[in-house]
């Protein structure tokens, strides 16, 4: 499933980025299909003792792989027992683009995890893809479902910092 600014650009403002984010359900018998599937002479991708270490982590798993002549790289992120990662997985939906199909994380999902981003880093560049994610899709936003998963994941304080977050947390009390 992609998220990260790739799913900040289909669901916000365009914006420039280098890398694209996935999350993906895997497991140690994965290692080995994943590291076949990029040849080494056209992408760094790490040896599979690193992938097999990354798909046991039951939280924040995570490797790179890096196209060696544009430098585009993918940040992959093993689902494991993360909770918000099974329900966007869950509810994931399917676009296409110029005729190719993805799986791309709910809005709801790429707003929580910018928002957990800005609570770890405190880049107002979070701030500013909820912004135009929440003006340009708005609409598409299940609103009550956020505001219960911004309370479960205590990111109030964080939500408070951006306006319309602000007003819907406050009338949802």
């Amino acid at each position: 499933m992609v998220t990260g600014a790739v799913a900040n650009i289909v669901y916000g403002e365009p914006r420039l980025t280098h890398d694209i984010d996935l999350v993906l359900e895997m497991g140690v018998e994965d290692a080995e299909k994943i590291a076949s599937s990029f040849p080494l002479d056209e992408f760094y991708c790490p040896p599979i003792e690193v992938i097999i270490i990354e798909s046991k982590r039951r939280m924040r798993g995570h490797f790179n792989i890096i196209h060696h002549k544009t430098g585009f790289k993918a940040d992959i992120y093993i689902a494991g027992d993360d909770p918000l990662h099974a329900w966007a997985l869950q509810n994931r939906k399917r676009i296409s683009i110029e005729g190719k199909n993805f799986w791309i994380a709910p809005i709801e999902y790429v707003i929580l995890r910018k928002l957990e981003y800005y609570r770890e880093g405190g880049s107002e560049k979070h701030l500013q893809d909820i912004t135009g994610m929440i003006a340009a899709s708005g609409d598409q936003i299940d609103w009550p479902l956020l505001i219960e998963k911004i309370k479960q994941y205590k990111l109030q304080k964080q939500a408070n910092r951006i306006k319309i977050l602000n007003e819907k947390t406050k009338k949802s009390k």
